[in-house]
């Protein structure tokens, strides 16, 4: 049988990859998630570099894609020139550019253009189609049930709900929940917009020992994710988007400090550190 859908992560640092022996158990990509939904179609979250390996992943079947984007940040799309299936020319693949006053048309097709890439956009096989209409509607119209919310970043972007046949998953990354700046959405608009998710993906990148240098640098403390999922009631909390200087032994440090902090308050939501491969069937 059929999952109601499948949760990959492809790349889960943030900033830049961080490749080496440090950060083999967790993996150096940036981020991309994908998730699976019945009826042949992947949802593919953000295109930092892990997308590569997804396109490997894709490349051999026939699935609908659509690549939205949580922001246009260079970590976030510059994965998006070596994903195959671009370059497979019978493939349907749908792009979102969640555009904010501060990004172009479509950043994911901008990049190529002949200068910063050497395969330029109107050369690719697949023609990809750059949704500039309202997403939701057109992801409804394709079967793909999802809700957004602004998130608090600098140069603005978004967080989404994707539901299916009663299983929900929140990708909520590069979101500052306690920023210096003003909020473009209040902690209690977070918490209804998770509430009773299967799984929340959230922006764990800092610690307290990084501030306050990095306060309003657009990410989250994994305590004030683990409080948001508390708060929000749901089932699965997955830390998300490490700083690319985290090593794996830091990285496991985190993960039993938010499952601690859990514990301490009473909450009976799981938490998991996501790492390359990390696959859950909802």
């Amino acid at each position: 049988m059929q999952s109601k859908m499948t949760v990959r992560f492809w790349g889960v640092r943030g900033s830049i990859p961080s490749p080496g022996s440090s950060t083999v158990r967790y993996g150096g990509n940036t981020s991309c998630t994908s998730i699976h939904l019945p009826g042949d179609k992947a949802l593919v979250l953000d295109a930092g570099s892990g997308i590569r390996d997804l396109g490997k992943f894709l490349s051999g079947n026939s699935a609908e894609i659509y690549i939205i984007l949580s922001h246009s940040h260079w970590d976030h799309i510059h994965g998006f020139p070596f994903f195959h299936p671009i370059y497979q020319k019978t493939r349907n693949i749908s792009l979102f550019p969640n555009r904010t006053e501060h990004n172009a048309i479509c950043s994911l097709l901008d990049q190529m253009d002949g200068a910063h890439f050497p395969v330029s956009a109107e050369s690719l096989p697949s023609q990809p189609h750059c949704v500039t209409g309202d997403d939701l509607e057109f992801l409804r119209s394709h079967g793909i049930h999802a809700g957004k919310i602004a998130t608090n970043h600098p140069g603005g972007g978004f967080g989404y709900r994707i539901e299916s046949q009663g299983s929900s998953a929140v990708y909520l990354t590069d979101n500052e929940l306690d920023p210096p700046y003003a909020k473009t959405t209040e902690f209690d608009g977070f918490v209804r917009f998770c509430r009773n998710a299967d799984i929340l993906i959230h922006d764990a990148q800092y610690k307290e020992s990084d501030m306050p240098l990095k306060h309003g640098w657009g990410h989250s403390l994994a305590s004030q994710a683990c409080a948001l999922a508390a708060a929000a009631e749901v089932k699965h909390l997955i830390l998300y988007h490490h700083d690319p200087d985290r090593t794996d032994d830091e990285v496991d440090a985190i993960q039993e400090e938010a499952r601690e902090w859990l514990r301490r308050h009473g909450s009976a939501t799981r938490c998991t550190a996501a790492n390359e491969g990390l696959t859950l069937d909802l």
